[in-house]
């Protein structure tokens, strides 16, 4: 499999594909392909189909295929940001946010995380729930905005407001910390809880969660300004 990503704010990553070859993607994430790219919808089991919907992912996924010679396919970005290609091995897994995946190859298995400590469960916002790829491919992942990397020693953190963790290696453990103050909790405009993340590893961040937007847009709709 070859690809090229294109475009700035609206990316889109288009893959040719030998014949035989296959990529998986979330349900409704192709945008454009050739002719000879055989569709299939797979559930991968009902363990993985409740994990999927519970995550916040479609239910099922596509297998397209080339058939009868290459092909060409390609995958949008939904959200202005980024289109980051992954490649994943079985030395170095990686753990994204639930709504990061939008395609990958076929030898990339995923699994849904759930973060085991209660107080992360509760308060953790998207950290909550996570998903890992494992395997060996390339993944490929949308990220809200920008993205920015860091390189934590063992022992190191960071702190990270919710919904800004887009990705991390699978040795990097994820706690949250409540902002300390009265005064910085009522009127600090930032949320109650962050995310503490300690090395070692790599941290992938986004600079324009999707939520943080949304929000935006809407403080700015007709009747919502002071």
């Amino acid at each position: 499999m070859q690809y090229n990503i294109h475009g700035d704010n609206m990316p889109v990553v288009i893959c040719s594909l030998d014949d035989g070859e296959s990529m998986i993607c979330e349900a409704g994430a192709m945008s454009w392909m050739t002719p000879n790219m055989e569709m299939e919808t797979k559930s991968g089991g009902a363990g993985k189909l409740f994990g999927r919907v519970f995550s916040g992912e479609t239910a099922f996924q596509n297998y397209y295929t080339a058939r009868g010679g290459s092909g060409i396919i390609a995958f949008a970005s939904c959200f202005p940001g980024d289109i980051l290609a992954v490649e994943v091995t079985p030395e170095k897994p990686v753990i994204i946010q639930k709504r990061a995946f939008l395609a990958c190859t076929t030898g990339v298995q995923m699994e849904v995380v759930f973060q085991k400590k209660l107080c992360t469960a509760i308060f953790g916002g998207e950290g909550f729930i996570m998903q890992k790829l494992s395997g060996r491919g390339t993944v490929f992942l949308e990220i809200d905005g920008s993205t920015i990397n860091y390189s934590l020693k063992p022992g190191q953190q960071m702190l990270i407001s919710t919904g800004h963790l887009a990705m991390m290696d699978e040795s990097v453990t994820m706690d949250i910390q409540q902002v300390k103050g009265v005064k910085n909790v009522l009127f600090g405009g930032e949320s109650l809880f962050n995310t503490v993340v300690t090395g070692p590893g790599t941290i992938t961040l986004q600079t324009m969660p999707m939520t943080n937007l949304i929000s935006a847009i809407i403080a700015r709709l007709p009747g919502k300004s002071g």
